[in-house]
């Protein structure tokens, strides 16, 4: 599947005006609230069942997290539990559209979700939580407890209340916000002129233009400039690891796709319900193996490079169809519009505050961000937005709109610690961690190079894009999320540690 790219601005840098004038006043009927149904795998706090005041409208299916529950699965076990995972995905990415479908029905009568959606999903979570605690009781202690995580409750879309717009995203990833930062700048220079030339040919033309399928929404967005500065640099210790190794792999320019995501779901087709952006390795689908990796063709500059870098796309919500749009992970899962190649992608390994950094262990997975933090919380949330020239403002849960001449950019900053053990674990969280406010590792892990990821976009001004996500999270920015795996060879992996210890910049 080959990317589109982006022409025609008339209507979009009309709806831009629109957008800033009424985010400025506040927000208040430049979209309206998306009414679409959705369906979440997380934990809100909400009783299951609980009941919602006339008028309130239902947005989502609020299930609690059996993955984060599941510290520790047999290595025997984990092939089934995570199967079992992703049908749990698909279950309640089936219940969203059942919801959608019935959205006025269940507004009438909020007894029918409870018939209709909610009765039934339970009923195929408890199957899928039983077979999680066979898969494991087979080769350990058989997991207790697990069949309250059953039930789901609905809840309103809450996005005005989840705070914390401007929190900074981590130790480190400031340091790599900055290379490229110019060019970027100067790249989107002459973005103002195409945007504006047509202001005046389609005022008033579809101002709804944004709000397609299931969200993002109005409150969803921020004008950067009413954002004040937020980000600190972590302070440089006697002993820090000062030096940098920076990877070329490209933008994606060779269009690789793929709704799969081999770490959480290996084996599983769709198993993200979300398209994603790939550089570096171009073997990586569902079924790739380590081998098939280690094997595979890189996009990288540097051919002892083999790692994968993914992430959700970006899509410009332009009324216009992308090809997937008949496709799992594309249309049949909510996820519309053009999907946009980046203008920059910076993949850059840093070091460590406190002390020196040693080897990653080849395959390592790492995953940052929560790609349901909009039902879950945003506890493992850890992306940032922002724009081109304001990049010491960043913001978590909203999206930022950016002036004429300013591009838009996601950053993330990896978990920098690792256990010195596994190269994964069962909820993919637990083999790796950030370092504490003082730089160190907790007890128990060592310092690694920690990737700072940096993916700049050229899009009109606004509300009008938005990143994948799995259905359920209507498309809100604080589900961004990447993945990671180190498919560096040994000699190469040596002088990436070198670089960085020695104080160097290294590409």
């Amino acid at each position: 599947m080959g990317r589109t790219s982006r022409k025609k601005r008339s209507t979009l840098a009309n709806r831009a005006i629109v957008a800033s004038a009424a985010l400025i006043l506040g927000g208040g009927g430049l979209i309206a609230v998306n009414v679409y149904a959705s369906a979440g795998e997380g934990s809100s706090g909400s009783p299951p069942g609980r009941t919602w005041n006339a008028g309130t409208q239902m947005s989502t299916i609020d299930c609690p997290d059996v993955g984060n529950e599941l510290p520790d699965v047999p290595d025997q076990a984990r092939w089934e539990v995570d199967r079992e995972l992703a049908a749990m995905d698909t279950q309640i990415t089936d219940a969203y559209r059942q919801f959608a479908d019935r959205k006025d029905e269940i507004s009438r009568d909020p007894g029918l979700a409870e018939n209709a959606v909610l009765g039934p999903l339970k009923a195929k979570r408890t199957a899928s939580i039983d077979r999680i605690a066979t898969a494991v009781g087979r080769n350990a202690d058989r997991p207790g407890g697990l069949d309250g995580l059953a039930p789901c409750s609905l809840r309103a879309d809450d996005s005005n209340d989840m705070g914390d717009q401007g929190a900074g995203q981590g130790q480190g990833q400031d340091d790599g916000q900055n290379d490229g930062q110019d060019g970027g700048q100067d790249d989107g220079a002459n973005q103002g002129a195409d945007d504006g030339q047509d202001q005046g040919q389609d005022q008033g033309q579809d101002q709804d233009q944004g709000q397609q399928g299931n969200g993002p929404e109005a409150s969803d967005f921020v004008d950067i400039q009413s954002v004040q500065p937020n980000v600190d640099r972590p302070r440089q210790r006697r002993g820090a690891s000062r030096g940098t190794f920076t990877t070329n792999c490209g933008r994606n320019e060779n269009g690789k796709f793929n709704p799969d995501n081999v770490i959480v779901a290996p084996g599983v087709s769709n198993g993200a319900h979300h398209m994603h952006d790939y550089v570096g390795n171009q073997a990586n689908d569902a079924f790739a193996s380590d081998d098939d990796l280690a094997n595979g063709d890189t996009s990288c500059r540097n051919q002892g490079d083999k790692s994968t870098y993914y992430w959700p796309v970006l899509r410009l919500q332009n009324g216009t169809a992308e090809n997937d749009a008949d496709a799992d992970g594309g249309g049949k899962d909510q996820n519309i519009g053009e999907i946009q190649t980046p203008s920059q992608v910076t993949l850059k390994f840093v070091g460590n505050p406190a002390g020196k950094v040693t080897a990653m262990p080849r395959f390592l997975r790492i995953i940052t961000g929560d790609a349901k933090a909009f039902t879950n919380g945003d506890a493992n949330a850890n992306a940032s937005w922002s724009c081109t020239g304001f990049e010491d403002r960043q913001l978590k849960d909203k999206y930022p709109i950016c002036p004429d001449g300013s591009q838009v950019v996601r950053s993330f900053a990896f978990q920098s610690c690792w256990d010195g053990q596994n190269t994964d674990s069962a909820n993919h969280r637990t083999h790796v961690a950030f370092a504490q406010d003082n730089g160190r590792c907790p007890n128990g892990f060592r310092a690694i190079p920690q990737l700072v990821q940096r993916i700049v976009y050229d899009v009109p001004p606004g509300p009008g894009f938005a990143v994948d996500s799995f259905p359920e999270q209507l498309h809100k920015p604080v589900t961004d999320h990447g993945d990671f795996i180190n498919v560096f060879d040994d000699n190469l992996m040596k002088k990436v540690v070198s670089c960085i210890n020695g104080g160097r910049k290294c590409r």
